[in-house]
């Protein structure tokens, strides 16, 4: 889809480079909508539908109120591209992603630099009450008999009492869980704000 648009972009710059004479007069942008790339420009002809640019899609990130923060959701739209992925001790990519692993990978994109692991990261920012949690903090556990967190991810969802986070889990992957389950529950240790 992105590389149509940039194709029709190109030609309307170019006056067609792409086709010699008018062998591409219109290039499909999605379903409804057309891009007339003709050397008149846009479609001007009463009879036929105008000619709009539909600018919206299902990966688009809309604020929902005042208190997400744009780059919260961002990262969230990130570290969410990853769901599914398996997991890999160790790992920083698709191949495969420990829980600090996807934190890292997902905060880098955005030239943000945390710490390497679960531990180290839980020592960055301000800690906060879940109360006052949000999107894009971070939140820590410490599991299977630790004395130190040992497990991270990143809260995408705060609705009532339930917090939602995405992390990646030694069992499933990159998934999404619920404070609200029991095993998390009785591991949560913290939330920390990395971003405003």
């Amino acid at each position: 889809m992105k590389n149509i648009f940039k194709i029709a972009l190109i030609s309307i710059v170019c006056g067609s480079t792409f086709a010699s004479n008018s062998a591409v007069n219109n290039v499909i942008l999605n379903e409804v909508t057309t891009l007339d790339t003709s050397p008149k420009g846009f479609n001007t002809d009463p009879k036929k539908k105008n000619t709009t640019l539909n600018d919206k899609n299902a990966t688009d990130i809309f604020i929902e109120n005042d208190t997400d923060s744009y780059l919260a959701l961002q990262l969230i739209n990130v570290a969410s591209g990853n769901i599914g992925t398996g997991y890999r001790s160790g790992g920083t990519t698709t191949a495969g992603f420990d829980c600090s692993g996807l934190m890292y990978s997902t905060f880098k994109k955005f030239d943000i630099t945390l710490p390497r692991s679960s531990h180290e990261m839980a020592e960055v920012g301000l800690e906060i009450t879940p109360e006052n949690a949000k999107k894009g903090d971070l939140i820590f556990f410490i599991n299977r008999g630790q004395q130190r967190i040992n497990h991270v991810g990143m809260i995408v969802e705060v609705n009532g009492g339930e917090i939602k986070f995405i992390h990646s889990s030694t069992n499933g992957g990159v998934i999404i869980s619920s404070l609200k389950e029991s095993y998390y529950e009785r591991t949560f240790k913290q939330i920390n704000r990395i971003i405003e």
